[in-house]
Formats: structure tokens, C-alpha cells, sequence
């Protein structure tokens, strides 16, 4: 039999080299890793869309517009009180459902005719969890409950004003949402707001 060397100099020599040496390392190098989780990829999304600075812009600009109108500085619906005892990898999911409560409950509602933007913004949000069909939550599902329940039920003794803030921390669920679901997250995401 030839040796590697004296095939790889002919080009069928060099087909057969490929064919049965590099494609079975390029086949087995593509599949999932035993026990890798497949949901894990499933709650990604792509840096590039959190870097348009048009809709950036127009999430920020409405939230500091709205903002400017919440009395309420003692309460936040965006931020840590979100992710407590829920782990690491189940924020990407967290933040899916956060964003599909504050679209159809907020977003989507009356308050889409009284702020410019909301429309835009509203549609970005939805393109975003539309991307994150996929992303299921691992483990126990119960804190994730407890947590949205309490996020809701603060908006709800909020009353119009819940909204109002909702609107206002459009930023802060923003930067939450590209810390939760890139894959590089950047430091941040727990900014302070008065």
C-alpha cells in the first residue's frame, strides 16, 4: 500500500486522502458533544442585533422620554430581582419571556398611539423572541414563575404608571437582554436609574 506522503502527490491519491482521513474528522468535529445541551444554542442570539444603532437609538430615546414622566423612583420592574435563584443558563430564557410579557402586555396596548417609537421598538422586541422560539428553560421552572409573577403583579399595583415604567426601563430590558442571550456579554446590564 502507498504511503500518505506518496498519495497526497496525485490528485486522486489527494482525494482519497481527504475522503478518508479528513472528512470523517470534519463530520465528527460538527455533531453535538454527548450531553451537550442543544437548548443551550437555541438561547442565543447573534451580537449584530444589538449593534444597529437605529434601533438602539429608538429603544433609548423612548425609554428616556418615557422615563422623564414615571413619579415612581422606589420601584424597578427591569433588573437583578429578575434573576434571583434562577441560573446562569436559564437568564436567556428569563429574558424571552420578560420581553414577550412587556410586548403584548405594554407594548401592544394603548400606549403604542401615546410615545413615538413604540411601534418600531415593539416589532424589534418581537423579531428577537420570534428568534428565541426555540429556547426552552433546563431544570425546575418554578423560580422563573415566581419571578415573572412578581414582576407582573408589581406592574399591575403600578396601575398606568406600571406601564409607564415599563416603557421607561425599555433600555435597562435592552442591555439585559444582550447581557442574558449573546454569546460575548458585555459588563454592565444592572445601570442605576433615578
Amino acid at each position: 500500500m502507498a504511503s500518505l506522503h506518496t498519495l497526497s502527490k496525485s490528485f486522486p491519491g489527494w482525494v482519497f486522502f481527504c475522503c478518508c482521513c479528513c472528512l470523517p474528522l470534519l463530520l465528527t468535529s460538527s455533531l453535538p458533544l454527548k450531553g451537550a445541551s442543544t437548548a443551550h444554542h437555541a438561547c442565543r442570539l447573534r451580537k449584530i442585533n444589538f449593534q444597529q444603532p437605529y434601533i438602539r437609538n429608538r429603544t433609548y430615546t423612548l425609554a428616556k422620554t418615557v422615563h422623564a414622566s414615571d413619579k415612581d423612583t422606589d420601584n424597578r420592574l427591569i433588573g437583578q430581582q429578575l434573576f434571583v435563584n434562577i441560573r446562569e443558563n436559564n437568564r436567556c430564557y428569563m429574558m424571552k419571556r420578560v420581553v414577550e410579557l412587556i410586548v403584548k402586555d405594554v407594548l401592544l396596548t394603548e400606549v403604542k398611539n401615546q410615545y413615538p417609537y413604540v411601534e418600531e421598538v415593539a416589532q424589534f422586541l418581537a423579531s428577537l423572541t420570534s428568534e428565541l422560539s426555540g429556547c426552552q428553560f433546563s431544570g425546575k421552572r418554578d423560580h422563573i414563575e415566581k419571578n415573572l409573577e412578581q414582576m407582573k403583579n408589581k406592574m399591575e399595583q403600578l396601575g398606568e404608571n406600571g406601564k409607564t415604567k415599563a416603557i421607561g426601563e425599555l433600555d435597562l430590558l435592552f442591555d439585559y437582554m444582550e447581557n442574558s442571550c449573546t454569546d460575548a456579554p458585555k459588563k454592565g446590564g444592572n445601570k442605576k436609574k433615578n
